[in-house]
């Protein structure tokens, strides 16, 4: 396959309400999509870094720096997702950079090919149940509200983020309004310490799916210990960046279940390694979400098929976040999400939405 370009380009997606998380609020997204060109057509892929440094090292400005001075001058002659990740490897981090350019290759070797990116990864469902992930509320009303409104529309999951001195109240709050059966996982964002050990036992009572990212993301032993001291079950998010940390965390004890972000780890191809290295272990694993347009939920509901995430992801209709996707919306039908089945993601921007939403473009050559 040879590519002839790489278009950059940037949008701003206003958010339908602020998302709170412990490291900052949220109102618009800034996003860099790639679409890579060549003789047979086209592929798309979303970059899921950030505006600032805060969830993780990467942010959008240095993404598409690093694209430019260094990843996509690396891509080989003939391009395909496996040789583009060997070419990339010698840069060290970067991976939502990288991930979003393996996608955009892999998009367009597929539509190339007429195969759907699940049944490349290897999907075992047709649709995949959906959670949802509800930010920091300002009040417990506010959440309890917000609450009910996501279980009208259908989905399985409540996410609850959480922090120092907001989590034991809307956690007991939630449960209570609605029971015990209520599928209920909360997550801190690596805002405790193992210091918090007995307070976060105090979730215990509430019959929590999991407890996401308690600690520092990079300290597998203090999970490790936090483990022996709560009955709620840890998932690791931000510490696992590859299929060598989590078979880091697997051994170690640090978790019973694996949050899974391709744009955290390099790649849909990664994930796919750490999904197999999971079902292995028998550790479960989810897909989750960051606050991805059309583009990047196409991806993600296509790996989020895999049989081995048993789990409901962050995978959440596209009226969560935007009024207006850039893609026909992803909508929830009896809490589920139906993975696309084109070619490649399956789905294409519309061209008018992702015109007017663009703030700038970019053309390299190859």
């Amino acid at each position: 396959m040879k590519i002839t370009g790489i278009e950059l380009r940037r949008i701003a997606m206003p958010l339908v309400t602020p998302f709170r998380t412990s490291f900052g609020t949220e109102t618009e997204r800034d996003v860099l999509l790639l679409r890579v060109v060549t003789p047979d057509g086209e592929g798309w892929a979303e970059c899921v870094a950030m505006s600032d440094p805060l969830y993780s090292p990467e942010y959008v400005d240095g993404a598409a720096d690093v694209l430019r001075r260094f990843l996509i001058p690396a891509l080989p002659p003939n391009p395909d997702a496996h040789n583009v990740e060997r070419a990339l490897h010698p840069f060290k981090g970067h991976r939502m950079a990288k991930a979003a350019l393996q996608t955009a290759v892999l998009d367009a070797q597929l539509r190339a090919g007429g195969q759907s990116l699940a049944s490349f990864l290897g999907a075992a469902n047709d649709r995949v149940p959906s959670g949802v992930s509800v930010g920091i509320m300002n009040s417990i009303p506010e959440l309890l509200d917000a609450v009910t409104g996501y279980l009208e529309e259908g989905y399985l999951r409540i996410k609850l983020k959480i922090e120092p001195g907001n989590d034991l109240a809307p956690v007991r709050a939630v449960r209570e309004r609605f029971g015990p059966d209520l599928l209920l996982q909360v997550d801190a964002n690596a805002a405790y310490t193992l210091t918090d050990a007995p307070h976060l036992a105090k979730l215990d009572p509430y019959n929590l799916l999991l407890i996401e990212q308690p600690l520092a993301h990079d300290d597998m032993i203090q999970h490790a210990q936090l483990a022996r001291k709560i009955t709620t079950p840890i998932c690791l998010d931000e510490s696992i960046e590859s299929a060598a940390h989590a078979a880091a965390a697997i051994t170690l004890g640090a978790c019973s279940i694996i949050n899974i972000k391709p744009g955290r780890i390099g790649g849909y191809l990664e994930a796919r390694r750490i999904h197999d290295l999971a079902q292995a272990h028998g550790i479960a694993v989810w897909c989750g979400g960051m606050l991805e347009t059309g583009i990047g939920r196409a991806a993600n509901v296509a790996l989020a098929a895999l049989p081995g995430f048993t789990l409901p992801g962050d995978t959440s209709g596209s009226h969560r976040y935007y009024t207006t996707d850039i893609t026909p919306p992803f909508e929830l039908h009896d809490g589920h999400l139906t993975v696309p089945t084109g070619p490649g993601i399956g789905v294409e921007p519309l061209p008018d939405i992702l015109d007017a939403v663009t703030t700038s473009t970019e053309w390299i050559t190859i």
